[in-house]
């Protein structure tokens, strides 16, 4: 026993000493993070580096988010890039006169479709002051080079490669699996194309789901090819035959047809950069990140009493009060205080959402309304703002969105899992209610449904559908007959919806925060607020790694069955009427 003693007591001792290490490591992470907001000068010429390869684009991150450089984050956390952020360290190049240009890596980058032309427009902007963009990477992801084809120059690795061959969306469907384990689902739903629920009772796409996601892809797979052609002076058609039949297969197809410039190795790109900017071949190239040269940039009219509130709403929409997504209570919150505020002249809202609780829709729906009779209210949509995201946008004065946003989806559905079979017949499990009423155990997922309850549940789903059709059409000022037609749950790219009248101007958030302006006619007198207001680093970061613990034990338990799971735990996110996006819609 005094041996299991000394075994415990050693083990306790290994607990606190690793604890102890990892709260003085993070504090010594703190300090360095602390230390990068110090004053960051330039005085000589200097690139600035976009390393953008393998981060997730974000709307925004922390004003001191730690740069982990060329090493990436060493407890594997995903790292991040916010838009918001990128867009001001550009801006801040395009007129600082040390940047002599920028230096960009995007080979791998994760975004959507909308955030990336946001970024792309970014980076045009910055070469109308005369300044190069060279592009350099080992491999390019579809994103990657349409960010990338802006480039004056685009170099790729001898032994790389560029992904250039279209679009595809891959749906997941687990009607086998719920057969297979004895739960049965029941849908409850208005709006043939509609088909968020499509994964839980069928195993492929409806006739309606495929038409609309050709429709669609379609169109953001030619705007892409358009973009780039622009860029590289080609025609649209002969760049639209080389996605089509991926032409592209090798690294020196990718010069042959005009996609690179050259292939080259790093340091042979490195000094081409040196002799951009004069330097001997021996010599460190001065170069900058984002986040530094951001610091720099000095804040517009920061005393002007005239300001524009931009309220960034990304994530799933839930009620409550829940972080990390665009919970009911926070975001009902934080528009009302900037209704409140004398100071606020004008409200932007960001919305970046796929929808969720009609409930949380309505909500925040009540917010915006009274905002609206109070100032003007502009809504500017990211990449996907579909369903309930499009909900929440509905009473807008103006809606912007870009040209390959996701939007629309204007349908509900409701959902409930029988798992008497599973109880029972599987895992030998049964159950026994007494009930005061008819009704006392309504939904019981242990049995199936009566008709009485069905008949309750479609009638409350079609109540909900013509209350969001409603919705639309007041804010729209369109009949509701006409919404209907647009409406029925199906997803459109942002000009499709201008088409449609669902959407007013083509732009991301600076034409969304210029049409503001000229509603409070400030002319160039106004500061941008953004709300809510963001985390410091730090503390963001010990909440994404102790994310990514969960996430990784997960993986390393289910392996290959991991996204099946992430599929069935969003489920638990289903409650009440939602008004969600048709699918879970990733493109690649």
């Amino acid at each position: 026993m005094k041996f299991l003693g000394n075994v415990l007591a050693v083990i306790v001792g290994l607990i606190v000493f690793t604890g102890l290490s990892l709260m003085i490591l993070f504090g010594i992470i703190g300090i360095i993070a602390a230390s990068s907001e110090k004053d960051v000068k330039l005085d000589e010429p200097t690139l600035l580096h976009l390393n953008l390869n393998g981060r997730l684009l974000v709307e925004r991150t922390s004003d001191d988010d730690f740069n982990f450089g060329a090493f990436g984050d060493p407890f594997g956390n995903q790292l991040n890039a916010g838009l918001v952020n990128l867009k001001k360290a550009i801006a801040e190049a395009k007129t600082n006169e040390n940047i002599k240009g920028i230096y960009l890596n995007t080979g791998l980058i994760m975004a959507g479709q909308a955030n990336l032309l946001e970024l792309r427009e970014a980076l045009i902007d910055f070469k109308e002051s005369g300044k190069f963009i060279l592009a350099y990477d080992e491999a390019y992801g579809e994103g990657g080079y349409f960010l990338a084809s802006v480039a004056d120059e685009i170099y790729l690795n001898p032994l790389g490669g560029i992904d250039f061959n279209g679009f595809s969306s891959e749906t997941i469907f687990l009607k086998g699996f719920f057969e297979k384990v004895g739960i049965k689902p029941e849908i409850f739903r208005v709006g043939e194309f509609k088909s968020a629920v499509e994964p839980f009772i069928l195993d492929k796409m409806s006739p309606e789901n495929r038409l609309q996601t050709e429709f669609f892809l379609n169109d953001i797979n030619a705007l892409a090819v358009k973009q780039i052609a622009d860029s590289r002076g080609m025609s649209f058609d002969s760049l639209m035959k080389i996605n089509s039949k991926m032409l592209v297969r090798k690294p020196k197809d990718a010069v042959a047809y005009g996609l690179a410039t050259e292939l080259l190795y790093e340091d042979q790109v490195h000094a081409k950069l040196r002799e951009k900017l004069g330097l001997g071949e021996d010599d460190d190239i001065p170069t900058i990140n984002a986040s530094d040269l951001g610091s720099m940039a000095k804040s517009k009219n920061i005393t002007s009493s005239n300001r524009i509130a931009v309220i960034v709403a990304e994530g799933e929409i839930v009620d409550g009060d829940v972080e990390g997504v665009i919970s009911s209570e926070k975001f009902a919150k934080e528009i009302r205080k900037a209704r409140k505020d004398d100071a606020i002249k004008a409200i932007v809202l960001r919305v970046n959402s796929p929808g969720g609780s009609i409930l949380a829709s309505e909500v925040i729906w009540r917010e915006m309304v009274e905002a609206k009779k109070a100032k003007p209210v502009i809504v500017s949509m990211g990449e996907v703002a579909a369903s309930g995201g499009y909900y929440i946008s509905a009473p807008a004065d103006t809606i912007v969105a870009q040209p390959n946003t996701i939007t629309g989806s204007i349908g509900i559905f409701g959902m409930w899992f029988n798992v008497q079979e599973l109880l029972n017949d599987k895992l030998g499990i049964t159950t026994d209610v007494v009930s005061t009423g008819e009704l006392s155990d309504f939904m019981n997922a242990g049995r199936p449904l009566t008709e009485v309850e069905r008949t309750i549940i479609q009638s409350g789903v079609e109540d909900g559908y013509e209350t969001f059709i409603t919705r639309v059409a007041e804010g729209r000022g369109m009949h509701p007959d006409s919404v209907k037609k647009i409406a029925s749950g199906r997803v459109w790219t942002g000009s499709q919806a201008k088409e449609r009248g669902l959407v007013d101007v083509l732009g991301g958030l600076d034409t969304a925060i210029e049409i503001a302006a000229a509603k409070i006619e400030a002319g160039d007198d106004y500061r941008v607020v953004y709300y809510p207001e963001q985390k410091p680093w730090f503390e963001e970061f010990m909440s994404s790694m102790t994310d990514q613990v969960k996430v990784k034990v997960l993986q390393a338990q289910l392996g290959e069955h991991y996204p099946m799971y992430q599929k069935i735990d969003r489920i638990k996110r289903y409650q009440g009427v939602q008004v969600r996006m048709p699918q879970e819609i990733v493109i690649k």
